[in-house]
Parts: C-alpha cells; sequence; structure tokens
C-alpha cells in the first residue's frame, strides 16, 4: 500500500497517547504506520487512510488528547521517500553532498522532510524520530550539493518558523569512511 495521506499526533502523555491512539482506529478505518513512546516521556501516533478517514480519526484523536497536544499533522499527498525514511528501508546510491537538520519535535521533522524532497531531487535517508535522543528528532538527507542546499533551506523554513530549529549542517563531498553512519 503506498501511502499518500498521512496523520500524526504527538502528545506529552504516554497514557493520553495511547487512549488517542484508541479513539483515532475507532474513528475511521485507518491503517496504524506507528505508535510508541518517543522521549522525552511523550506518545506519538502516525496512521494512514483516506482523506476523509485521516482527517476524522485525526479530530478524534486530538479531542482525547486536548490539553496534552504537543503537535499534530496532516498531508493529503505525502512524498513516497518519507516512510521509508522514518521505518529505515532506505538505499542510498549518491554521496555527492549530505545534510542533517534536527529539531525539537519529531512532528516538525517528518512535516520538513516532505517539505524537503517536494522542493528538490534530494534523498531522504533518515527521519529519527525522538528515540534516545532527548526528544529530539532529525533528518539526513543525500544529493546534488545544490539540491540538498534547497533542501535545507525549505526544511529549516519550516522548523524555524514553529521556533523549533536546533541546528542545520550541510557537509559537500562527505568522506567515504562516514558513509555507514549515515545510511542504512
Amino acid at each position: 500500500m503506498d501511502i499518500i495521506v498521512l496523520g500524526v499526533l504527538e502528545f506529552n502523555s504516554i497514557a493520553v497517547g495511547i487512549k488517542a491512539l484508541d479513539s483515532i482506529v475507532k474513528a475511521s478505518p485507518v491503517k496504524v504506520i506507528e505508535a510508541r513512546t518517543i522521549c522525552p516521556g511523550k506518545f506519538i501516533v502516525l496512521f494512514t487512510g483516506d482523506v476523509a478517514s485521516v482527517d476524522a480519526s485525526l479530530t478524534a484523536g486530538k479531542e482525547i488528547g486536548e490539553g496534552y497536544l504537543v503537535d499534530e499533522l496532516f498531508i493529503p499527498n505525502l512524498h513516497p521517500q518519507i516512510i521509508p525514511a522514518i521505518i529505515g528501508t532506505v538505499e542510498c546510491k549518491v554521496w555527492d553532498a549530505i545534510a542533517v537538520v534536527e529539531s525539537f519535535s519529531a512532528v516538525a521533522s517528518i512535516e520538513a522532510a516532505d517539505i524537503a524532497a517536494k522542493t528538490a531531487n534530494v534523498l531522504i535517508s533518515e527521519i529519527r524520530l525522538a528515540m534516545g535522543i532527548g526528544g529530539k528528532s532529525y533528518i539526513k538527507m543525500i544529493g546534488n550539493i545544490d539540491k540538498v542546499e534547497a533542501a535545507v533551506k525549505a526544511a529549516v523554513k519550516i522548523i524555524g518558523s514553529k521556533g523549533l530549529l536546533c541546528k542545520e549542517v550541510i557537509i559537500p563531498n562527505p568522506h567515504p569512511a562516514i558513509k555507514p553512519y549515515f545510511i542504512y
């Protein structure tokens, strides 16, 4: 199943997040992609389905999570690289320039990765969602230097507009010795 519609809710309470998860799947026929704890003591739910179902489930989850919602996201036309980058199934053959964009929010990183991939022809090699990194998230990108710069600029703009940007770096001509630490 190609995932083209994505709903994401991030809660600052694990218990409320689990209760919202139940409400999300009861509200409409959606498929849960990921539902788990993330650092520091938060809970994230990613789900897909048709536009109306995702919208209805997003609304149901937000109602349960009222007062505990950290961030939310609804993308009706998700770039096809995003889910593989989250679940770790990306293969990389390009090694011209690399970039990392670091955020204080898991949801902001997903949104920024989608915008970056739609802005420029880059490979989104990983989207790390706040596991073991103090609640931060990051995006790794690979491609031609000009395209990486354009993608990073777009990602930084969206994360920065939310006040959640930590740092971004671009490395042109990265040494081959760091490739195993950058891709799966």
